[in-house]
């Protein structure tokens, strides 16, 4: 059944953006080289020495595959996700104290990974950031994180209250309004274990016995079963993960470093190109268009916070990242209705093809933005 559009309420975007994860086919002396197939995960290296550590991973497996380098507490320092078959992906990571790691592939993206230590010596590696640039980009990026999060706990705290009370109608219309705080800084939340699953895993990708909670249960209750017996208690669950994730950001301790920036912009990126462009996300609400625009805003947020360092080193780029990040608010635009946005099933399978060229084409920009962070 076609749905008709859809009305939803405005959220304020800071004016940032970014980029993290970039493309590359081959491998430079002193980068590790990981090959991953669909059982296993073979590293080049296991050890490293403290700094920026480049790893180019090859996907040699069929299933779409991702990779992680975790520090304690399985806090990722560092991912690439979304590496279909046969390509080869850069993650540059800052390893700044000497520590043992644990590198992770994931193969069909699920689980906790194929894992191995990763050893680091040698002395702190603390940024001299003598501009204070770097500095300025992990506090600017960090105080946007943290907007988003009390912006998020306040808009899920009303879908909640909506769906407890039986107002179905009002739930479904909130239901997008809270996703979009989550889904601009989706992949801070990624770095908290298995704090992303908890609150975003799709029907799709439970595993067997696997306990689904989270947005996209809520999301079926709503548009396809109605509610169900444990409906509240999933409501309620979700509201204490998300104050799970309000006390990391929040910690005094929580920091983020400039190249993390950069793939977090790359990560929401390739969260449209590998799934959300298919409809797979929002799958039972169609209200994919605004998860859309949330991970443009989100990438823009990074990559703004990194502008001066951008602008100092490759102005070029800068430019041409700014001219790709208009075209595609300008696409995003046309599916306006009021301040929301049409169903996605309603966009023609043509409407998605040029989206995804323009997502990929921002994307290519995007992806050489990690590089010039990381002074390579």
């Amino acid at each position: 059944m076609r749905k008709s559009t859809l009305v939803l309420a405005t959220a304020a975007v800071l004016p940032f953006s970014l980029a993290a994860c970039t493309e590359k086919t081959t491998a430079s002396d002193g980068d590790i080289v990981v090959t991953a197939t669909d059982d296993s995960c073979d590293v080049s290296a296991t050890t490293g020495t403290t700094g920026s550590s480049t790893f180019q991973v090859t996907n040699n497996g069929s299933k779409v595959t991702e990779f992680y380098v975790f520090a304690e507490g399985d806090r990722a320092m560092g991912e690439v996700e979304n590496i279909g078959p046969g390509l080869t992906r850069q993650l540059i990571v800052s390893l700044p104290e000497a520590a043992t790691y644990q590198l992770a592939c994931k193969p069909g993206m699920v689980g906790t990974g194929i894992r191995q230590d990763f050893v680091v010596t040698g002395d702190s590696q603390a940024a001299t950031d003598e501009s204070g640039q770097l500095a300025e980009a992990a506090d600017g990026y960090r105080r946007y994180i943290r907007s988003q999060i009390v912006a998020l706990q306040d808009t899920a705290a009303q879908f909640v209250a909506a769906v407890q009370s039986g107002n179905v109608d009002q739930a479904k219309a909130l239901f997008p309004i809270a996703r979009t705080y989550y889904e601009r800084i989706e992949p801070e939340a990624e770095s908290f274990g298995e704090l992303d699953p908890k609150l975003d895993l799709r029907e799709a990708d439970l595993e067997p016995g696997q306990v689904w909670t989270g947005f996209h249960r809520l999301e079926k209750d709503l548009w396809v079963t109605g509610l169900q017996p444990d409906t509240n208690a999933v409501a309620d669950q979700l509201l204490e993960d998300i104050q799970y994730l309000a006390d990391q950001v929040n910690a005094e301790d929580y920091t983020i470093d400039p190249t993390k920036i950069a793939g977090d912009a790359q990560g929401l990126l390739d969260e449209i190109s590998t799934s959300k462009i298919t409809g797979e996300e929002d799958i039972f609400s169609h209200t994919d268009l605004w998860d859309f625009q949330a991970n443009v805003d989100g990438s823009q947020a990074a990559i703004a916070a990194l502008n001066p360092i951008l602008q100092e080193r490759n102005p070029e780029l800068a430019q041409r990242i700014a001219d790709r990040f208009a075209d595609l608010d300008a696409a995003l635009a046309q599916f306006r209705v009021g301040d929301g946005f049409v169903y996605y099933d309603t966009v023609t399978e043509a409407q998605r093809q040029e989206l995804s060229r323009k997502i990929d084409a921002l994307s290519a920009e995007v992806s050489q933005v990690q590089e010039v962070v990381a002074g390579q």
